[in-house]
């Protein structure tokens, strides 16, 4: 069964500039430029009618074309294992509401709300403890003071997309399964329009 989610796809110049930030800690396994996205939400395992469902939802929501920016570097840890590397998204309000539209948009259709904080990044590499050498913690920090200053040029978000993954013998093979152009501008929610 493949797994869902939601993101915008990486234009190429930002991912010839993901692409420069990779090596320097081994035992990583970086990410390659085809698997480079932007998840807005993660969804899961969901095929069959359930699957047509949130493509249908996906389709009625709007929004008006924005500019983003990838912009500095950081990791996620469990406890003091750091288990990813990840380039960061400068704050942009059109991205949090493109991302709310559609986290309410999926609770409508009856899937959970999500439960972590909405995060934007992009992974650029997965740190497994067993395949890191004792420097590494050393080795990332540096790592991170290193490249810590990445930024790309700005980049038009003009959609965003439905992605399916299945898990291979050489990791996540992403596949987009429907494209929704940012086209039209976005409605204002009920509790803006009312006066205050």
């Amino acid at each position: 069964m493949p797994r869902l989610f939601v993101a915008l796809e990486l234009p190429a110049h930002a991912k010839r500039d993901l692409e420069r930030l990779r090596g320097g800690i081994p035992g990583a396994r970086w990410i390659t430029s085809d698997q480079f996205h932007l998840t807005l939400r993660f969804i899961g395992e969901v095929d069959g009618p359930p699957a047509d469902d949130v493509a249908m939802a996906l389709a009625g929501i709007a929004g008006a074309p924005f500019t983003l920016t990838l912009d500095g570097l950081g990791h996620f840890s469990h406890g003091r294992r750091p288990h990813a590397l990840w380039a960061g998204v400068r704050k942009h309000p059109a991205l949090r509401d493109l991302h709310a539209r559609i986290e309410n948009r999926l609770q409508a259709i009856g899937l959970p709300p999500e439960r972590r904080n909405y995060a934007p990044h992009v992974t650029i590499a997965r740190l497994k403890t067993a395949r890191l050498k004792k420097a590494a913690p050393a080795r990332i920090a540096d790592y991170l003071q290193t490249y810590g200053a990445f930024a790309t040029a700005p980049f038009a978000v003009n959609a965003f997309a439905l992605f399916s993954s299945f898990l291979s013998h050489r990791g996540a093979i992403h596949t987009v399964e429907a494209s929704y152009p940012l086209e039209q501008p976005a409605q204002p929610s009920v509790a803006a329009a009312q006066p205050t």
